[in-house]
C-alpha cells in the first residue's frame, strides 16, 4: 500500500506538473519565480543570522537578506529610499529581460542551424567531387569503389542526395564502408563529421528529393567531376531515374564538363533515360548487360572472376596513355611496347573505340592506346620484345564445334535476353531445357520468345525450381551447361508471362514494371543447395552459372570456391563507377557488351604456347598477336579454387616466366 501511495503520489505531482507547463509561458514563469523565492530568500536569512559579523538589529538583517537575495537574483541588491531601491531592481529587471531574450535568440539561431545540418538542407561548397543521386542496394558498393579509386588523391569528396535522414544515411555509409577509409559528415564550411578511416575522402550527406532541381543544388553538381544516378528500389526505380536526370538536366549547364552516368533495370526504358541524360550522358542498360554476362560466363566458366578483377580498383582497369612514340607504328607492334600494361584496343582521336584491332591498324598522332594496367602511372612504354621465345609459340590445334544441352532454371524479366544472346553463339542443334514456374498458358506465352530463335531449340517445362523432386528428374550432370536466374515466388508466377509477352505489341506489359524482390535470392539459395547435393551424390562438378541481386546473399551460396555468379546490383555498380572516373569508358564497356566485336575468353593454354618449359608472358601475347587476339592474362587450373584470385592473373609483368599446365587457360580478347 505505500508503494501504491508513493507512486500515485508521484504521478499526481507530474500530472500537476505537465498542466503547469501546458498552460503557458505566463503562469510557468510565475510559479518559477514563486519557486525560485521560495528558496533563496529562506536561504538568504540563514546566511545572514550565521553570520557572526550579522548586524545586530532586527532591520539591519532584514536589509542584509534582501542584499543577500539580490545580487543572487541579479537584482543589484541596492539599499536607500524606497524610490532608489524600485528604479534599482526595475533597471535590473530590464537588463536581465535584454541579455535573457539576447541569450534566447542567439540560442534558437544556433539550434536551429544544428537541426537545419542535421536535415541535411544545407549547400555543399565543394569543386571536382563526385555526387552520387539515390539511394539503393547498390550505394555501399558504389562508396567503397569510389573511396577505393580516391586513394592516391590528398583531398576527396562524395556528396550523397537521398530521400532519406541524413544522420541514418551517414550511420549506415559508415557502418558498410567499415575500415575503407573515408570520412562521414557534413563537409564544406559547415563541419567536420564522424571519421570511418584514415582516408582522405570525405563522404557528405544531404536530404532531398533527387526529382528537385532545388534539393539537387544542395549538392552542387555543376562543380562536380562526375553524377552518378542509382535506380531506386521497388516498381518505378527506372521511372524515378528518368525524372531525377531530367532535373538534373535543368541544373547543369552546357556544354557539360560534368560525367553523368546512370542505370535503368528494364531494357524498354533504356532509349527514355538516354534522351533523358541529354549528350554527353552515360546510361546502362542493366537487364541487357546482366544477361549478355550470363551467357559469356556460361560459355566461358571462370569469365565472371576476368570481370571482378578488372572492374574494381583493387587490381587491374582499363586506362588510356598518349601515343607518344607508337605514332606511325601498327597496333600489333604495340601490344608488346608495354611490360605492365595489357593493350587491348585504340580511343581514335574523333572519339571512336576500337578494341583488338586489326594487327595491322596505324596508331595516329591524336589516339590513346587503350590498356589494362595497375594504375594511371603504370602504363609506361617498355618494349617487351626481348622476352618473346619464339620456339615455345605453338599452331592451335582445330577444335570443332557441337551441339550442347543447356539447362536454364528459372525464368525472368531478362529470361528473353538470355535467349536471345545464346541464340547468337551456340552451334545448331543445341538445345536448351528452361524450368519455370507458371501454367500451360504462362509456357505457351513465354514460348513465343523462343519462335524467332534459328539455332536454339527452346523447350519449357513448368515445375518449381526449389522442389529436389524436380531437380531429381532433370538429369542435371547431363547438361554442358546449366543457368540458375532469380525468380519470383507462386504469386508473382505471372512475371514470365508478362515478360515473354513483350514480343507481342497486344500483350506487352508496362514499361515499368516490378523488379523481383530479396525473395528472388533466397529461392536461388534454395537452389544451390538442392544442386550441390546432386552435383555431391553424382561425384561431379557441376558446370554452373548464377544470377543474383545481394551480394551479401552471394557469399551464403553453397558452392564452390570460384564459382561463377553474376552478382546484378554489385555488376552495375562497378560500372558506373569506372565510368565516372573516365567518361571515355562508357564506349569501351559498350564496344565490350555489344554482340558484335571482340569479348573476353578463356582458351586453352596449349593452344598458344607449349606447355613442357616455362615462357615469358610476352610469349604468349606475340602468340596471341598471330591470331588477332589481345593476350590479357591466364588463368591456373591447380590455383582455381584458392582465394582470393581463384588462379585468375591479369596484366602480369610479360618478363615474368611462368610453367603453364595442359588444362591451363589464357585470358585473350578476340572476335566473337
Amino acid at each position: 500500500m505505500a508503494q501504491q501511495h508513493t507512486t500515485s503520489l508521484r504521478l499526481r505531482l507530474q500530472y500537476r506538473f505537465d498542466n503547469l507547463v501546458a498552460g503557458g509561458t505566463t503562469p510557468l514563469i510565475g510559479w518559477l519565480a514563486l519557486a525560485c523565492l521560495a528558496v533563496v530568500v529562506p536561504a538568504s536569512a540563514v546566511l545572514v543570522w550565521a553570520d557572526r559579523a550579522a548586524p545586530p538589529t532586527f532591520s539591519g538583517r532584514l536589509t542584509a537578506v534582501w542584499v543577500s537575495v539580490g545580487q543572487t537574483l541579479k537584482l543589484g541588491g541596492a539599499v536607500g529610499s524606497p524610490l532608489y531601491v524600485l528604479a534599482s531592481v526595475t533597471l535590473a529587471l530590464v537588463a536581465l529581460l535584454f541579455v535573457s531574450t539576447l541569450v534566447s535568440l542567439i540560442t534558437t539561431g544556433i539550434n536551429g542551424r544544428i537541426l537545419s545540418l542535421r536535415r541535411g538542407h544545407s549547400t555543399v561548397l565543394e569543386a571536382g567531387h563526385t555526387v552520387v543521386l539515390g539511394w539503393s542496394d547498390q550505394i555501399l558498393p558504389v562508396v567503397s569503389e569510389l573511396v577505393a579509386a580516391n586513394a592516391n588523391q590528398r583531398r576527396s569528396a562524395i556528396a550523397i542526395l537521398a530521400p532519406r535522414d541524413k544522420v541514418d544515411m551517414e550511420d549506415e555509409v559508415a557502418t558498410g564502408l567499415g575500415g575503407t577509409g573515408g570520412r562521414t559528415g557534413t563537409g564544406g564550411l559547415t563541419g567536420t563529421g564522424r571519421r570511418t578511416g584514415t582516408g582522405a575522402t570525405r563522404i557528405i550527406c544531404r536530404s532531398g528529393p533527387t526529382t528537385d532541381p532545388t534539393a539537387l543544388a544542395r549538392v552542387s553538381p555543376q562543380t562536380s567531376k562526375a553524377v552518378l544516378v542509382l535506380p531506386p528500389d521497388g516498381d518505378s526505380g527506372d521511372a524515378h531515374v528518368v525524372k531525377t536526370l531530367l532535373a538534373l538536366d535543368a541544373v547543369l549547364t552546357r556544354p557539360r564538363g560534368t560525367v553523368v552516368v546512370a542505370a535503368v533495370r528494364d531494357s524498354r526504358n533504356h532509349l527514355t533515360a538516354k534522351l533523358a541524360a541529354g549528350p554527353g550522358g552515360h546510361v546502362l542498360c542493366a537487364d541487357e548487360i546482366i544477361a549478355r554476362l550470363l551467357v559469356q560466363t556460361a560459355r566461358q566458366p571462370g569469365l565472371s572472376l576476368v570481370y571482378q578483377d578488372l572492374l574494381d580498383f583493387d587490381g587491374d582497369e582499363f586506362y588510356t596513355a598518349a601515343a607518344q612514340g607508337l605514332a606511325g607504328r601498327t597496333f600489333g607492334e604495340a601490344l608488346l611496347a608495354f611490360t605492365t600494361s595489357a593493350v587491348v584496343g585504340l580511343l581514335h582521336a574523333d572519339g571512336r573505340v576500337v578494341l583488338n584491332p586489326d594487327p595491322h591498324t596505324e596508331i595516329g598522332a591524336d589516339d590513346r592506346i587503350i590498356l589494362v594496367s595497375e594504375d594511371d602511372d603504370t602504363a609506361v612504354p617498355e618494349p617487351a620484345g626481348p622476352w618473346v621465345d619464339e620456339d615455345a609459340i605453338v599452331t592451335a590445334r582445330p577444335r570443332s564445334r557441337f551441339a550442347e544441352r543447356l539447362l536454364l532454371l528459372g525464368w525472368n524479366r531478362r529470361a528473353p535476353l538470355v535467349l536471345e544472346q545464346l541464340d547468337e553463339f551456340v552451334s545448331p542443334g543445341t538445345t536448351l531445357d528452361v524450368v519455370a514456374l507458371g501454367d500451360g498458358a504462362t509456357l505457351r506465352t513465354a514460348a513465343e520468345v523462343a519462335a524467332a530463335r534459328s539455332r536454339l531449340e527452346v523447350a519449357f517445362r513448368s515445375g518449381d525450381i526449389t522442389d529436389p523432386d524436380v531437380l531429381a528428374k532433370l538429369d542435371v550432370p547431363s547438361y554442358d551447361s546449366v543457368i540458375v536466374i532469380g525468380e519470383t515466388d507462386r504469386e508473382s508466377a505471372p512475371a514470365p508471362a508478362a515478360t515473354a509477352a513483350a514480343a507481342a505489341p497486344d500483350t506487352a506489359p508496362p514499361a515499368f514494371a516490378p523488379e523481383p524482390g530479396s525473395a528472388t535470392d533466397d529461392r536461388t539459395l534454395v537452389t544451390l543447395l538442392h544442386l550441390r547435393a546432386i552435383g555431391e551424390a553424382s561425384d561431379c562438378e557441376l558446370p554452373l552459372t548464377t544470377e543474383m541481386s545481394d551480394d551479401g546473399n552471394r557469399l551464403l551460396a553453397p558452392a564452390r570456391a570460384g564459382a561463377d555468379f553474376i552478382v546484378s546490383g554489385r555488376l552495375i555498380s562497378l560500372l558506373m563507377t569506372q565510368i565516372s572516373q573516365s567518361g571515355h569508358l562508357a564506349d569501351v564497356f559498350e564496344e565490350l557488351f555489344k554482340a558484335e566485336g571482340s569479348e573476353f575468353y578463356l582458351r586453352p593454354v596449349a593452344d598458344y604456347v607449349r606447355t613442357d618449359r616455362e615462357v615469358a608472358f610476352a610469349t604468349v601475347v606475340e602468340s596471341a598477336r598471330r591470331r588477332r587476339e589481345c593476350a590479357v592474362g591466364y588463368r591456373l587450373r591447380a590455383q582455381a579454387a584458392t582465394a582470393p584470385s581463384y588462379g585468375v592473373r591479369l596484366n602480369p609483368d610479360k618478363r615474368q616466366r611462368v610453367r603453364f599446365g595442359e588444362h591451363d587457360w589464357v585470358v585473350v580478347l578476340a572476335e566473337s
